[in-house]
């Protein structure tokens, strides 16, 4: 796997609806099957306030995720863990992210971790890479597994 801190694209897709609701500001975030347990809940009580500046908006179930600006950056955590994958892999702080093009921003997936945190970056916030600082914290509280970038 190679570094590459270039931007490029993201759908935000069906894994994770982003919708605003008609009369309220509220993101809904399809919650992962595993959004609700043990380590999820460690790795929620760590999102950030905000992420490359724009401030943590309202989720509609905050046990999915976290959302931040409009264009919303969507946070989740109890994706499935990577196995191994020719994707890019960078490391940000030290934390292994393989990052899939999309058509309007990029999906980040932690490498290395079980269960993993997905971030969708807008590509309103190009490069996109420049986020993940902001969620090293809450991404260092899910379990290593034997896999790195490399």
């Amino acid at each position: 796997m190679r570094s590459r801190t270039s931007s490029t694209a993201v759908v935000l897709g069906a894994t994770a609806v982003v919708a605003l609701s008609g009369c309220s500001s509220a993101v809904e975030v399809s919650p992962t099957p595993l959004a609700t347990g043990e380590v999820c809940r460690a790795v929620s009580a760590a999102w950030p306030a905000e992420a490359g500046g724009q401030a943590r908006r309202e989720v509609r179930d905050p046990s999915a995720g976290a959302a931040y600006g409009d264009p919303a950056i969507i946070a989740r955590c109890g994706v499935p863990a990577l196995g191994p994958t020719t994707d890019d892999c960078i490391e940000v702080d030290g934390m292994g992210w393989v990052a899939q093009p999309l058509s309007d921003g990029t999906r980040f997936t932690t490498f290395g971790r079980d269960p993993a945190v997905e971030v969708l970056v807008p590509r309103a916030y190009a490069p996109e890479p420049l986020l993940l600082p902001a969620f090293t914290e809450a991404a260092e509280r899910l379990p290593r597994n034997s896999l790195a970038c490399s």
